[in-house]
C-alpha cells in the first residue's frame, strides 16, 4: 500500500478515535505529507523508511534551518503514524522508537502585567458607550470577548466557537469543548458575567441571531466570528489603549491569565485543568512565574531575609 493511502487511513483512525480537531489533522497531515514527499523523491516509500533513513530525513530538515520545536512537532508525528501502523499490523515493528528528540530552548510565554491588561479591559469596556466607529455591536461584542478571554483563558478556537447554550445554562461557569472532544469547566469573574450579559442583550437585536447557533454568530462560512477577525479588534483595541500591537494577541491574554492566577497563589494543577491541558508538562511553561512568587515570598516574609551577610560572621 502506498504512504499516502496509509496517512489517510491513519488521519481517519485521530479523527474517529482520538477526536483530534481539524487544526491537528490538518498539521499531520502536512507534516506526513512532506515526509512522504522526501522519500518519494528518493523512490522510497515513507510507511517502510526504517530508523537509520527516517534519521537522515530529521537530519535534512534540521540542516534547513527548522527550529528545534517544528523538528520536534514533525518527529511527534511520524511516532503517531508509525505507531498506529505497528497497532494495526501494517509492519511489524516502530522505527521511531530508537530516535531523539531535537533540544528545545526553553522559551518563556509572551504576557502582559496587571497594569497592562487592566488598561486594554478598561478601553474595551469604555468604548462599549463610546465606539470609536459608532457600532456599538461590535464594541460590546468586542468587550465581551476580551473579558471572558481574559477570566477563563479559554484558547481562541474554543472562545470564538462557543454555542449559544453555554451562556444560557449558569453564568456562573462555562462547559467548554476543548481539544481532544473534552469538556471543561471554566468559572466566569463578576466583570466577565457582566459583558456576557449585556452581550447576550445585544445579540438579541442581531438580525437573524435567533437562528444562530453560535455564541458570538457573524456571517461567515462557520456561522461564528472568525478567531482571524477577532486577533484583528484585539490589537486595533490595544493600539487605541496605548499598547504596541504586536505585544498583543489572544495567545498572550491566554498566557496573562495562567502567569496572573500563579503570580497570586493558584496551584499549577488547577491551572492546568483551567486551561484545559491533558499533560501537567505543558503547563509548566509557567515554572518562571511560581519561582519568581516564591522568591519574593521568601524574601518579604522571612524573619531573616532582610538581615546583612556579616550577622553570621562569627569570630
Amino acid at each position: 500500500m502506498k504512504a499516502a493511502a496509509r496517512i489517510e487511513a491513519f488521519l481517519e483512525m485521530m479523527a474517529a478515535e482520538r477526536g483530534a480537531s481539524d487544526n491537528t489533522l490538518a498539521s499531520y497531515r502536512r507534516d506526513l505529507e512532506d515526509a512522504a514527499a522526501y522519500f518519494g523523491a528518493k523512490s522510497q516509500n515513507l510507511a517502510a523508511a526504517g530508523s537509520a533513513e527516517l534519521r537522515a530525513y530529521l537530519d535534512s530538515i534540521a540542516a534547513q534551518g527548522f527550529a528545534a520545536s517544528s523538528q520536534a512537532r514533525k518527529l511527534s508525528a511520524l511516532r503517531q503514524f508509525f505507531k498506529f501502523l505497528y497497532a494495526e499490523g501494517l509492519r511489524g515493528d516502530d522505527p521511531t522508537g530508537v530516535l531523539d528528540s531535537p533540544r528545545r530552548a526553553r522559551t518563556l510565554p509572551k504576557t502582559m502585567s496587571e497594569d497592562t491588561t487592566d488598561r486594554l479591559l478598561g478601553r474595551a469596556a469604555m468604548e462599549t458607550t463610546n465606539p470609536p466607529d459608532g457600532n456599538r455591536t461590535a464594541a460590546v461584542r468586542l468587550h465581551a470577548l476580551v473579558e471572558v478571554l481574559y477570566a477563563t483563558g479559554l484558547r481562541v478556537s474554543e472562545l470564538v466557537s462557543l454555542p449559544l447554550g453555554v451562556a444560557t445554562r449558569d453564568d456562573r461557569f462555562f462547559m467548554v469543548r476543548g481539544k481532544g472532544n473534552k469538556e471543561r469547566m471554566v468559572p466566569l469573574s463578576d466583570k466577565a458575567r457582566e459583558a456576557m450579559r449585556i452581550w447576550l442583550d445585544e445579540r438579541g437585536r442581531i438580525p437573524d441571531g435567533k437562528e444562530n447557533p453560535w455564541l458570538f454568530p457573524a456571517a461567515s462560512e462557520t456561522g461564528h466570528l472568525p478567531r482571524q477577525v477577532f486577533a484583528r479588534e484585539l490589537k486595533g483595541l490595544a493600539a487605541r489603549a496605548g499598547i504596541p500591537a504586536a505585544r498583543v494577541s489572544p495567545h498572550v491574554l491566554r498566557h496573562a491569565f495562567a502567569s496572573h492566577l500563579l503570580q497570586n497563589g493558584a496551584d499549577l494543577r488547577a491551572v492546568q485543568q483551567l486551561l484545559g491541558h491533558s499533560d501537567i508538562s505543558t503547563t509548566q511553561i509557567y515554572t518562571h512565574v511560581l519561582e519568581e512568587r516564591l522568591l519574593r515570598l521568601v524574601n518579604e516574609h522571612h524573619p531573616l531575609a532582610d538581615q546583612a551577610p556579616d550577622r553570621y560572621v562569627t569570630s
